[in-house]
């Protein structure tokens, strides 16, 4: 059965797979095991079919092991991109799915985290924070731009000696239905934050 790409990654299991790649990582069957450590088996191996079979993961390569084959696995990130088009498509109800998804998988990663022994956020330069700032759309758009400008600078470093993978994860939305006015009494930066 075809599914579109929305449809493909609303799935809790499937969701968090190809976060598992994201950074360019290169992963197999063992090494998704080994992170989702509380996804079934079975359920993983089928996933991760499902996800090859609508070219979301790539077989890059393949080892014998004890007489089995280990496929290793990428992401191909533009077939596990949601387009425009569909997402304009999708009913508040898709949405609010779609980010329950989301979210469960952000969850995961966090209990993974503190289940390996973290938790001292300001030794892992880890956190979770709100901010709020006042802009136009064109002034939304700029910013929106250097934000994926600086990211691609740092993911462009690559794994290296000293360097860990990290999370980084936004949230982008109107925190008003009705723009607000800046009387010069309003703040232009608010947050909220563990560190």
């Amino acid at each position: 059965m075809a599914l579109d790409t929305a449809e493909l990654l609303l799935h809790p299991v499937r969701m968090r797979i190809v976060q598992a790649f994201l950074g360019g990582r290169t992963l197999t069957t063992t090494d998704l095991r080994a992170e989702l450590a509380d996804v079934a088996p079975a359920t993983l191996y089928r996933q991760v079919a499902t996800l090859t079979g609508h070219g979301v993961l790539r077989s890059v390569g393949e080892r014998r092991i004890r007489g089995a084959i280990e496929r290793s696995y990428q992401l191909d990130e533009a077939a596990a991109a949601v387009d425009a088009d569909t997402i304009r498509g999708m009913t508040p109800e898709q949405h609010r799915r779609a980010f329950l998804t989301f979210i469960a998988g952000l969850l995961a990663d966090f209990d993974s985290y503190l289940d390996s022994g973290g938790g001292d956020l300001a030794r892992d330069l880890a956190g979770y924070r709100q901010n709020a700032f006042y802009a136009t759309d064109a002034e939304l758009v700029e910013f929106i731009t250097r934000m994926r400008e600086l990211f691609a600078e740092y993911a462009a470093l690559g794994p290296g000696p000293g360097r860990t993978r990290r999370l980084f994860t936004t949230v982008l939305l109107p925190a008003d239905p009705v723009t607000a006015q800046d009387d010069g009494d309003a703040p232009s930066e608010a947050t909220s934050s563990t560190s």
